[in-house]
């Protein structure tokens, strides 16, 4: 029982390595990119040595990476805050959001607008920080969250500099 409880472990490791990677690779980041950012508290060697599952790494430093990713700390957790994506993909239109703009926003409905596009951002498990695309299902949500019609969503996302149609 032990040895299966070993190899359980091991490959929640790998799995967790496996997470850890694939979030620094959709942000566009490299090992050295990692270890600037932390300004020296992730150390390329041991960041690569955690995603091979050759370290384990802690849970306050896991929180720590999150943070340094900006993502949930659930996203770096195997079967955890995963949703499968299923169906087919709707026709458009489809809205892309330019985050970064959003970040430098401020009031009431910056702040509504940011937990939306967070939520959104989980669910997708798309965490690359720059843009991200909205679709027509979503514009509803977002009308509300704007207090305009639909027909209105993406000129009011415009107006603010968050949107283009695509």
């Amino acid at each position: 029982m032990s040895d299966e409880h070993d190899e359980n472990d091991q490959a929640y490791v790998r799995e967790v390595g496996s997470r850890i990677r694939a979030i620094r690779r959709q942000k566009g980041l490299s090992l050295q990119d990692v270890e600037a950012d932390s300004a020296g508290e992730f150390k390329a060697s041991v960041l690569g040595a955690y995603e091979r599952a050759e370290r384990v790494i802690s849970v306050p430093r896991l929180q720590r990476l999150a943070a340094i990713y900006s993502v949930p700390i659930e996203q770096l957790l195997p079967g955890v805050g995963m949703t499968p994506v299923s169906g087919p993909r709707e026709s458009g239109p489809y809205v892309t959001i330019d985050l970064q703009r959003l970040d430098g926003l401020t009031g009431a409905e910056a702040e509504m607008l940011a937990r939306y596009l967070t939520m959104i951002q989980v669910q997708r498990q798309d965490f690359n920080g720059r843009v991200l695309t909205i679709r027509s299902d979503d514009l509803r949500a977002l009308a509300c969250i704007l207090g305009v019609g639909v027909d209105q969503t993406i000129p009011r996302l415009s107006e603010l500099g968050l949107a283009f149609a695509i």
